[in-house]
């Protein structure tokens, strides 16, 4: 018996290439028509050269290594003193770096003009598909302006540094620093989302009032991203919960006593820390009036939530990607997966639940652009929630179905599929769960009216283009007209709620390939359809293409 026998036991044959190397902007339809028809085309060579970075086979080995490597918490140094230092792989800061390098914190507010957010938002989603966790900490600092800007004197100080396109992770003050980052702290145990429940109480230094000193006593529950700078936060004073901007160090050198107890272990966002943490006296600065938190910290919350829509169009965007990309190479019973019928239902179906996300978000963007516009406003302030809770909820069993067309190596930790599955509940859960959202899309309504009515307006300029969702419109339109037993309903109608604004916006601004089949497989039922189920259609071969990404092999 010879030594080759022992050798080249089979030929690796029937698989894909790996899906690197490549524009991650340019190869997504979709995408490059919403930023020229949302309003940021004068930024497309930007957002294409970063399209271009991302997709390297090294900066895409980055987002497996961050998640592999999770932060690991220092409470003391080897001497015994408190230093509450979170440590965090080199990956993750490389991450950290390009995002505030790039401006995705920050470049609505340094550079404001037409078209701005959307631009924005396009390379948030295209970063967030390379690793979504350390978009936590980006979005809070984005989201971290409009609040602060509520006072003036606190944002004369705090904006420079916060908008700066400077990453330092040094645990060290933020006077010592060219650019911070900002979290947010609202949780507490017995109240989660009921922030009106919190216990931790403020007290006041010296005068107190709007832009002055407390000292706060109390815990917060989760406090994402502990390692930023400085958090907004909630805590009780005599008239009420009011908004605080509370520093991890003191101007004088010293470490404010704000305490992280544990990191939370989370099934998924790995990459980014959570903590559970304690104020011990934590000095902060009041942001806003007193007793009217929740009204200024709401100004970051709604772009939170926004970003949420972002990331879980990104997280379905690189599903199709990937499930595409691996049923175009991939054979199995006589023929490629994705020439075979019933797997050609299941990938277009994907393909129009990512096409009518990111429209929704990216027109969602729009409006932040136009905010000086109220029938803007009023669309953001009803488009978020409903887009919050329909994209974000819609994204999980997305994942799923896109890696069940990879089969058992989409299991595998190797593949991005693990990590996109665990990450896929998160959007939808943080930020206010689907019951809140709902709520607050009827908190809205009774709040303001013509939220409503601005809403139905923008999803007529679609009205007599396409019978089946003229028909979907009218039937949600008389949902509205007995408002007794609403709550109980909310569900079903933010779920229509939220295919009437793709219908239209699809039915507007795509080919009929797209609009038809996405308001044929999703307007003839009372909201939603599983995953591969659409009617007979001889366009899904041209929806797969549209969606697939091409690269070089």
């Amino acid at each position: 018996m010879t030594d080759h026998y022992f050798a080249n036991t089979h030929t690796v044959e029937n698989q894909p290439p790996e899906l690197e190397n490549y524009n991650l902007f340019e190869q997504d339809n979709a995408l490059k028509e919403a930023v020229e028809r949302e309003g940021a085309n004068w930024a497309r060579q930007d957002i294409s050269s970063f399209g271009e970075k991302v997709g390297q086979a090294s900066y895409i080995e980055l987002g497996f290594q961050a998640n592999e490597n999770k932060p690991v918490l220092h409470s003391h140094n080897r001497f015994g003193q408190r230093i509450d230092l979170v440590k965090f792989h080199p990956a993750y800061h490389e991450l950290m770096k390009t995002s505030v390098e790039n401006g995705l914190h920050s470049s609505p507010w340094t550079n404001p003009k037409q078209g701005a957010h959307v631009a924005r938002s396009a390379k948030f989603y295209l970063q967030s598909q390379i690793e979504a966790a350390h978009c936590c900490p980006i979005t809070m600092t984005f989201a971290a302006i409009p609040a602060l800007r509520t006072q003036p004197n606190l944002a004369k100080i705090w904006e420079p540094l916060i908008t700066s396109q400077h990453y330092n992770p040094a645990n060290t003050p933020p006077n010592q620093k060219q650019g911070i980052t900002i979290g947010m702290a609202m949780t507490e145990k017995q109240g989660g989302s009921d922030v009106r429940a919190n216990t931790t109480k403020a007290h006041p230094v010296g005068q107190g009032g709007s832009g002055e000193l407390y000292e706060l006593v109390g815990h917060k529950y989760f406090v994402s991203a502990p390692m930023c700078d400085a958090f907004l936060m909630l805590a009780q004073t005599p008239a009420g919960l009011s908004c605080f901007l509370v520093p991890r160090w003191l101007a004088d050198g010293n470490k404010n006593p704000l305490q992280f107890l544990r990191l939370k272990d989370k099934m998924g966002n790995v990459a980014n820390a959570s903590s559970e943490t304690e104020l011990r006296g934590a000095l902060g600065y009041m942001v806003g009036e007193e007793g009217r938190g929740v009204k200024t910290i709401i100004e970051m919350v709604s772009l939170t939530r926004f970003d949420c829509m972002v990331g879980s169009s990104a997280g379905q965007r690189l599903a199709v990607a990937h499930a595409t990309h691996h049923c175009h190479y991939r054979s199995a019973f006589g023929a490629k997966l994705d020439q075979q019928p019933l797997m050609q239902n299941v990938l277009a179906d994907l393909a129009l639940e990512q096409e009518g996300s990111l429209a929704f978000t990216m027109r969602m963007a729009r409006s932040l652009d136009n905010q000086h516009d109220e029938s803007e406003q009023l669309l953001m302030r009803l488009g978020t929630a409903v887009g919050k809770y329909w994209i974000c909820k819609r994204t999980p069993n997305h994942a799923y179905e896109s890696m069940e067309c990879i089969g058992g190596s989409g299991v595998m930790e190797s593949s991005i599929f693990p990590r996109l599955f665990r990450e896929s509940p998160i959007n939808s859960i943080w930020e206010g769960s689907g019951n809140v959202q709902c709520l607050d899309v009827l908190r809205a309504i009774s709040k303001t009216p013509s939220v409503i009515d601005v809403f139905f307006n923008e999803v007529d300029k679609a009205k007599g283009s396409n019978n089946t969702l003229d028909n979907f419109v009218l039937k949600l339109k008389s949902e509205f007209t007995d408002l007794s037993d609403i709550e109980y309903r909310a569900r079903n109608i933010v779920d229509r709620l939220a295919l009437a604004i793709q219908g239209s916006l699809l039915v507007r601004n795509s080919s009929n390939m797209i609009s038809d089949l996405f308001c044929s497989s999703r307007l003839h039922h009372n909201g939603g359809h599983n995953i591969g189920t659409m009617p007979k259609s001889k366009v899904c071969t041209q929806i797969i293409e549209r969606a697939r990404p091409m690269i070089k092999t």
